[in-house]
């Protein structure tokens, strides 16, 4: 083999990258723009899960089969959605950390 190709072989391996901050500008104008971001997404499912729980209250009390099951599914995905939104920081560390494990 060529020392050209052990060079491709060895960064097959192991590239030697990890993340690192201040290589690049606007990072922490990046982190603000995502911190709004999730902000906004947790009150629009606020907005949503008190209206599926509007809809699940009207379909009870109004025998509306369906308009009560949509208001369960609703108000599930809007705190499925909230429990997502909230751990998203968590669940990206996790598997960064994981990640960083692996040979």
């Amino acid at each position: 083999m060529t020392p050209l190709a052990d060079r491709f072989i060895q960064l097959a391996y192991d590239p030697g990258i990890s993340p690192q901050g201040g290589g690049l500008p606007g990072l922490a104008v990046l982190k603000n723009v995502v911190n709004s971001i999730n902000l906004f997404a947790i009150v629009a499912v606020v907005g949503a899960l008190a209206v599926a729980l509007c809809v699940w209250a009207w379909g009870h009390f109004t025998g509306g089969h369906q308009a009560e099951a949509n208001g369960k599914k609703g108000a599930v995905i809007a705190a499925g959605a909230a429990l997502g939104l909230g751990a998203a920081n968590g669940i990206v560390a996790f598997f960064s950390a994981l990640g960083t494990q692996v040979q």
